[in-house]
């Protein structure tokens, strides 16, 4: 089977199958499980119940004694009038359960307490159904859908957050995540996250400065940052995905296409492929853009002799790929370019060979700096190794995940880190060098998972050497156009 029709295979196979089954069901549960796990079962790869809850059991472990950590879901964040944005969740409120709709507070205790009535270690307050609303904006969980299919101890309906006695007076520590920004008032709903959040301040007698905010942001680093296998599972999805576009995109790119022809080739294979989103704005900078680090708008013709930097992710059930592959518009690369590539792929390589357990988050990017450093002074550009931040004045590496940066701490490199590496020079027109080297912008990019002993680069499967991207781009991609 081909690589495309290969990855076809995995993401869709099976989609029809039950996402989740209940024993013993009550009638409530039942009518939940006809009206809305239909709905549920699109996808049979999500994130089980079981993983989130042994999150959460995995934060109270590392929680103080007589503590409560509060988790706000993500506002929704609008585009224009009535439109808005694709809701993106919370990562942290996510992570820990499973809940990808507005407007709800997750509670979770280091011991049981009791509220509205139910003895339990973790809350969640969510938006009721409203069937009215769901012609318009599609069906929600609601209380007996989120208590069927998420796990969490005890679910009630948001109204409540503002009505039920918790003793907030109680908890030795509160710890609290971020507060939401852009949380907006909608007069006619009283318990959005406005109002939600307006309500934890006044009855949690929320601190206007505190230590706890950052020592929950502390423990969620510690947690995201080393993947276990069913998210590393999502991420080889992303992955494949990102690098199959990578591929497309070099067997079919020809001077004359514009920079959003290429990012329509690339997104069109993210959603083939099942990827409901992309992890961040596809960058796809040809010629002068390819300077430009995080060049979004994409609105170039690319010319005979540019390269272009394509710097994209898909995102699977919400985790992200990063990838970024630079080639040449016409499928050679110049002598010049081709000397700025060799170089920043021999800095990718000391960077990745830094790349195992026990060693600093920033090594990568030291070895990787120190490559560059030498390489630019032996090409004539630089002079001396402290002016490459001239040419090269990004970090190396970021963790990945649910976040394209992902939560992490930053220290040392564990079994189970996933981050990226991704060295880059770019010299704009005008730089202080011979004219030759002007308007090339290098950077590649892979997704390296650290394994027992060394890494695994998960991206391999995109080229990146210049004799391998060069073969592939003679080949004939689905969207070449025809001569």
């Amino acid at each position: 089977m081909k690589p495309f029709l290969r990855i076809l295979h995995i993401v869709f196979l099976g989609t029809l199958g039950a996402f989740v089954t209940f024993s013993t069901p009550t009638n409530a549960q039942s009518a939940v499980s006809d009206s809305l796990t239909r709905y549920y079962r699109y996808d049979k790869d999500l994130l089980t119940k079981e993983f989130h809850q042994g999150r959460r059991a995995a934060l109270r472990e590392m929680m103080p004694a007589k503590s409560v950590a509060v988790f706000f879901a993500a506002p929704i964040r609008n585009r224009s009038h009535d439109d808005d944005y694709n809701y993106h969740q919370n990562p942290d409120f996510y992570y820990l359960s499973g809940f990808n709709e507005p407007d709800a507070i997750l509670l979770v205790m280091k011991d049981s307490v009791t509220i509205g009535g139910q003895k339990a270690n973790e809350f969640i307050f969510v938006s009721d159904r409203d069937k009215k609303a769901e012609i318009w904006t599609g069906r929600k969980l609601g209380k007996l859908g989120a208590a069927s299919l998420l796990g969490i101890s005890a679910v009630l309906v948001h109204d409540d957050f503002d009505k039920v006695d918790i003793a907030w007076d109680k908890f030795d520590k509160l710890l609290y995540a971020p507060l939401p920004k852009g949380a907006v008032d909608v007069p006619d709903d009283k318990y959005d996250l406005y109002d939600l959040i307006l309500t934890f301040k006044r009855r949690a007698k929320f601190p206007s400065e505190s230590s706890e905010s950052a020592s929950l942001i502390g423990i969620m680093a510690k947690l995201r940052q080393e993947k276990l296998p069913e998210e590393l599972t999502l991420m080889r999805k992303a992955i494949g995905m990102t690098c199959i576009a990578e591929q497309e995109v070099m067997k079919s790119l020809v001077p004359g296409l514009y920079e959003y022809q290429v990012q329509a080739i690339l997104e069109y294979i993210f959603k083939t492929n099942g990827s409901e989103y992309v992890g961040f704005p596809s960058i796809c900078g040809g010629g002068e853009n390819s300077c430009v680090l995080h060049y979004e708008s994409n609105r170039k013709q690319l010319e005979d002799g540019n390269l272009i930097v394509i710097d994209i992710g898909a995102e699977y059930h919400g985790y992200s790929a990063d990838v970024t592959r630079t080639i040449p518009v016409n499928g050679k690369y110049s002598d010049a370019q081709k000397e700025i590539y060799e170089l920043v792929y021999e800095a990718q390589a000391a960077g990745i060979r830094e790349c195992r357990p026990g060693v600093s988050f920033w090594a990568p990017h030291l070895a990787a700096h120190d490559t560059i450093a030498k390489g630019l002074i032996r090409l004539g550009i630089i002079k001396n190794e402290w002016e490459v931040e001239s040419y090269f004045m990004h970090g190396t590496s970021h963790y990945l995940g649910l976040d394209v940066h992902d939560a992490g701490t930053y220290l040392k490199l564990k079994e189970g880190d996933v981050i990226t590496v991704e060295p880059g020079i770019y010299i704009p027109e005008g730089s202080p060098c011979d004219k030759k080297y002007w308007n090339t912008g290098v950077r590649i990019e892979d997704d390296v998972l650290i394994t027992g002993d060394s890494c695994e680069v998960l991206s391999a499967a995109a080229p990146r050497k210049v004799a391998q991207i060069e073969a592939l781009m003679q080949q004939i991609g689905m969207f070449k156009p025809k001569k």
